[in-house]
């Protein structure tokens, strides 16, 4: 009898522990199969080759902008009569209606068409309409230059304010005046801007100390945003047809 309850245990032991076992086993496999689900899929029109720009850069073609990504490819038609980059809309971001206020993210870009404005994702699809009221007001920043473009006999050099005393001393100049052209870009490092230059009727970039960043061989740079918001220059060789370049003078 003795031996029979010993068998009977064992076998309710054993039956026991495949139930766990199995038990244990479903759950792991869900468990898995919710991992798997919860991959993002890599859209590899948007891997970055330089990491310090944009994915997708503006570009335009017959008078239109659309978006082409790091490699040149054309993600976004050009259809529109103006566009930005994809980054952050302060007037969105700080809408009093919350259901805008997503559309104010970086994953959006601002574009013209027909004169109408609008927010696209990075397929293109046009999510938002600029509505007037939607739009918030934007915290004010604002950070002062540490240098300053200065003139001294019709050449151009820079000066860094808390240092220049005596324009007559050039030891008070951060660059001699030397330079058909100065202007200072905006950016996010103070201590280091990049700085439009001009010489020989030339333009190119440099540093503060004088240091050719990309070297004086296009016909004019603008003086805008795309510096301190995509790490990129916007240039032309002929005056009429701008891309864009990164600080290593590499065309997109």
């Amino acid at each position: 009898m003795k031996n029979i309850f010993t068998v009977l245990l064992l076998s309710f032991s054993t039956v026991l522990f495949a139930q766990k076992k199995t038990v244990n086993t479903k759950v792991n496999l869900k468990k898995t199969a919710a991992e798997k689900k919860t991959v993002p899929k890599v859209n590899s029109d948007l891997i970055k080759i330089n990491d310090s720009i944009p994915a997708l850069i503006p570009y335009k073609k017959e008078g239109q902008s659309g978006f082409i990504n790091q490699k040149g490819k054309i993600i976004i038609p050009a259809i529109y009569s103006n566009v930005g980059f994809f980054t952050e809309d302060c007037n969105l971001l700080n809408s009093l209606n919350s259901k805008v206020q997503k559309f104010g993210s970086k994953e959006y870009a601002s574009v013209r068409l027909d004169g109408k404005d609008y927010r696209i994702d990075m397929t293109g699809k046009r999510v938002y309409h600029f509505n007037e009221s939607d739009l918030g007001q934007c915290p004010f920043q604002f950070k002062s230059q540490l240098f300053h473009a200065y003139i001294l006999n019709k050449a151009y050099g820079i000066i860094e304010d808390s240092k220049f005393h005596d324009a007559s001393d050039y030891r008070h100049f951060t660059i001699y005046p030397q330079f058909q052209y100065l202007h200072i870009l905006e950016g996010d490092d103070l201590k280091n801007p990049m700085i439009i230059a001009v010489k020989n009727d030339q333009f190119g970039i440099i540093d503060v100390t004088g240091k050719v960043i990309i070297p004086f061989e296009y016909e004019d740079i603008k003086r805008n945003y795309s510096w301190k918001i995509g790490r990129l220059f916007e240039v032309t060789k002929d005056g009429e047809n701008y891309f864009f370049i990164d600080i290593a003078n590499k065309a997109y």
